[in-house]
């Protein structure tokens, strides 16, 4: 798999980080960024998060694959607070730390900032899911989201 470091940010020390430019089109009538817009930045830290520890564990998502087909995580609980506005062109980070780690879901810290500034702030519950229902994440799957956490978690 190839991955494209600019595009889809990096995993250190457990954390997932990635830039995002804001662009008009993620702003309301006011030229702030609109508050659905941060729901998709932090979709794309998940995403990539999950893509660049699939590339890391290659093995361990083909595992995954086998013992539940058509895998996929899907987002159940979200807790957000939304702290400073930012506007179009700023660069944001969005960095995606596992907290927890359990049976058939995995609870993400992510933060999204401006320089030093925290502008939102979430825990996500995403559960994962196989055949259209909750299912136990695969072990080894389990056990690389584990060490991730390990690795760098505490925020």
């Amino acid at each position: 798999m190839t991955t494209h470091k600019d595009l889809d940010g990096a995993i250190t020390d457990g954390k997932h980080v990635q830039q995002v430019r804001v662009y008009y089109e993620d702003t309301d009538f006011s030229g702030i960024v609109y508050h659905a817009s941060y729901l998709r930045f932090m979709e794309r830290g998940r995403t990539n998060y999950l893509r660049l520890l699939g590339a890391d564990h290659r093995a361990l998502f083909e595992q995954a694959a086998a013992e539940a087909p058509g895998f996929a995580f899907v987002v159940r609980h979200m807790d957000i607070a939304f702290r400073k506005p930012s506007h179009m062109d700023d660069v944001l980070t969005i960095t995606t730390t596992p907290e927890e780690v359990k049976g058939a879901s995995i609870t993400l810290h992510q933060r999204v900032m401006r320089g030093d500034d925290l502008i939102v702030e979430a825990h996500v519950q995403v559960a994962f899911v196989s055949g259209g229902r909750a299912k136990p994440i695969p072990k080894p799957l389990r056990i690389a989201m584990k060490a991730d956490q390990d690795s760098g978690g505490a925020t």
